[in-house]
């Protein structure tokens, strides 16, 4: 198992590292940085979990109204040919296609908190139709590396936090970190649908890819075109509208099925507290390994010889400090969103190296949390090439977040 592989080496290298400085560095606090550490990341795996239980209640009633009054089933039979020949497994107009989209469009608008639990109500019940209930399915797979992927319209996290930096326009990452997501969103499908020997050339997917390429590009027209001042305000409405508006729809369609809006969310937001149980140890296990790691000075160590191998071939290195977040971000959101603000007060908000990782915090999703957290709700155990496919998304991220930072912010 590839997380089991992961686990054993972040921890051996972790302490092989910390003698190695304890011993030829006389680091004597190395250890107990790295004990202290193993504390903490339990206690912030323990919060995260604790802390999902009141949106995994809200959200997962919220997507019972729109099962039971047959909102989600409209929605699926929409995108029912595109995700139909991804998701071949999966027999036709499954309720499941509709929760998928879901989260994805939850995740495009930035809604951490909202696609989380339509993530792993879809993963709960891509499980239903999964034969083999410790091993990941294709679909189970396909799913995970389209949500990994990080595919991002507005990405309002990343923007308020330039904006607490003291960022002059914290809205001009917009269309950077919208056409890395693109990127890495494309690159995860094209090798998940070669390694599943999916025909992405048919075309049924060509003509959704090209709608949505075609939208996608129409968003980036209509945010260009609004003064500069204003974007901020008008992405926060956006969210703001659609989601409510989703809330709306759902609530409103049961009204005309005459289905008791009430009772369906209770029903729904039942399941919220055992799924938030169900993946702390899982959290934790991944969390610690994580932390270990960092508080060894490996990821350090790294870096340095990276620059050194760099600065070989070319005098512009800068893009280098902007690894440590790259490198965090596949194991660790929060983490990786303290080394990008560690960066930025480093070397400024306005710098090169400040766009850049706030491009790279908004490129992809956090591969191993979300494996951690979908496939340990649903008690997968073999992931097969899930890791694989995932980080070869977050390293075309990382690729394209370097070659349009280059682009937009290369003079700075």
């Amino acid at each position: 198992m590839v997380l089991n592989r992961i686990f054993i080496s972040f921890f051996l290298i972790s302490f092989v590292a910390g003698f190695y400085q304890l011993i030829f560095l006389g680091n004597s606090e190395i250890f107990p940085a790295m004990m202290q550490s193993t504390f903490e990341m339990a206690k912030v795996g323990f919060e995260i979990s604790i802390g999902l239980t009141g949106v995994l209640t809200l959200w997962l009633g919220i997507m019972k109204i729109g099962e039971d009054s047959g909102f989600i089933h409209i929605v699926a039979k929409m995108i029912a040919p595109f995700f139909n020949k991804l998701f071949p497994d999966i027999p036709k107009d499954h309720p499941v296609f509709g929760t998928m989209i879901m989260n994805f469009s939850a995740n495009m608008l930035g809604l951490d908190n909202a696609a989380t639990p339509m993530g792993l109500k879809a993963m709960q019940q891509l499980q239903e139709l999964n034969p083999d209930k410790e091993t990941a399915s294709n679909s189970q797979i396909m799913f995970l590396v389209l949500n990994t992927s990080g595919l991002t319209l507005i990405p309002v996290s990343i923007m308020a936090i330039l904006a607490i930096q003291g960022a002059k326009n914290p809205s001009d990452v917009f269309i950077p970190i919208l056409l890395t997501t693109f990127f890495s969103t494309m690159v995860g499908l094209l090798v998940t649908s070669l390694v599943q020997k999916i025909n992405i050339l048919n075309k049924t997917i060509i003509s959704y890819l090209g709608i949505i390429s075609l939208l996608i590009s129409g968003f980036i027209y209509f945010i260009i075109s609004l003064p500069k001042d204003q974007v901020d305000a008008y992405s926060t409405n956006i969210v703001s509208i659609l989601i409510f508006s989703i809330i709306i729809a759902f609530i409103l369609k049961a009204m005309h099925k005459k289905v008791n809006a009430y009772n369906s969310f209770i029903e729904g937001a039942k399941e919220g507290f055992p799924i938030a149980i169900k993946i702390i140890p899982y959290l934790i296990a991944i969390l610690v390994a994580i932390g270990v790691f960092r508080a060894s000075g490996v990821l350090d160590l790294i870096i340095d010889g990276i620059r050194m191998l760099v600065s070989i071939f070319m005098s512009d290195t800068r893009w280098v400090d902007g690894l440590p977040t790259a490198f965090m971000k596949p194991l660790s959101g929060s983490g990786a969103r303290g080394l990008m603000v560690e960066t930025i007060e480093h070397y400024g908000v306005e710098s090169f190296q400040g766009k850049l990782v706030s491009i790279m915090q908004g490129s992809t999703d956090t591969t191993f949390y979300v494996i951690a957290l979908y496939f340990g709700s649903v008690g997968i155990k073999n992931t097969r090439n899930a890791v694989s496919l995932g980080l070869l998304a977050d390293f075309a991220g990382i690729v394209a977040a370097i070659v349009i930072s280059y682009f937009f912010y290369g003079n700075l």
